[in-house]
């Protein structure tokens, strides 16, 4: 049977709440089963057991799934998907190792490469962000649900405008980007919890000057999309996603 947008939602979100609930008891063991994987990030138990448990959700819907833990299925199959689902089971390993709570589910569908349903879910914070093109953006803290207002268009003229990077690897392209701005203040934040100031209202702009991975966006870019938000490249154009190489161009999100 074919599901409704509604209906796929609402899949993605008991995906996240539950994978939520099961990264949260290892989070809150004393063992995380630490490795590294070839490219030297970090893997733990809870980025295996969130892609388990979001897979088992998902894969009733019939719809293929791109997951960061997963098998990445070689592009001459992929470029026949019309709709996919783009999963990174724990965005922010570092932070969940580092225990500031600063890590997210991420869960997107995909449709013809752009996201139009995204879930993100920190479940530390108790806090479970979605949106779809057609509804909108919600946020429940601990189940009470609050709609998101449209995003304000940005205006680099404006004064004091609060700008999310990482205080303490601010890169050249960063700090250029910065120096064309009046007095800006920087605000920190960790995995996509940085589109979320975007889509809160509580930061203005995201320059991201460094790598990330389709998986590393999706999602979040789907509820700033909700919002009427963009991500961006520097030079306007809207990111894509199940591209034959999955490591996304620099972007912009306000």
């Amino acid at each position: 049977m074919g599901y409704s947008l509604e209906e796929l939602l609402a899949i993605a979100r008991e995906a996240s709440s539950h994978a939520s609930k099961e990264i949260l008891k290892i989070y809150e063991s004393e063992d995380f089963g630490v490795d590294m994987k070839s490219d030297s990030s970090p893997l733990t138990k809870a980025d295996r057991k969130g892609h388990e448990v979001i897979c088992s959700y998902l894969e009733q819907t019939g719809i293929p799934i791109l997951s960061e833990e997963g098998k990445h299925t070689a592009y001459k199959e992929r470029k026949n998907w019309e709709q996919l689902w783009i999963v990174d089971p724990l965005d922010g390993t570092k932070e969940f190792i580092k225990r500031n709570g600063e890590f997210t589910v991420n869960i997107a569908l995909v449709e013809n490469q752009k996201p139009i349903l995204g879930v993100v879910e920190a479940p530390v914070l108790g806090i479970q962000y979605y949106g779809t093109l057609k509804k909108g953006g919600f946020k429940t803290t601990n189940g009470v649900e609050d709609k998101l207002n449209p995003i304000r268009a940005f205006d680099s003229k404006s004064k004091e405008l609060k700008v999310v990077a990482s205080r303490s690897h601010l890169n050249q392209e960063t700090e250029d980007f910065l120096n064309t701005l009046h007095s800006p203040e920087i605000v920190s934040m960790g995995s996509s919890l940085k589109f979320m100031m975007i889509a809160e209202g509580k930061a203005d702009i995201y320059p991201r000057f460094a790598p990330t991975m389709e998986w590393d966006t999706a999602a979040a870019h789907a509820i700033i999309s909700s919002l009427g938000g963009r991500v961006e490249t520097p030079h306007g154009v809207e990111l894509i996603y199940n591209k034959h190489n999955l490591l996304n161009p620099y972007f912009r999100v306000y």
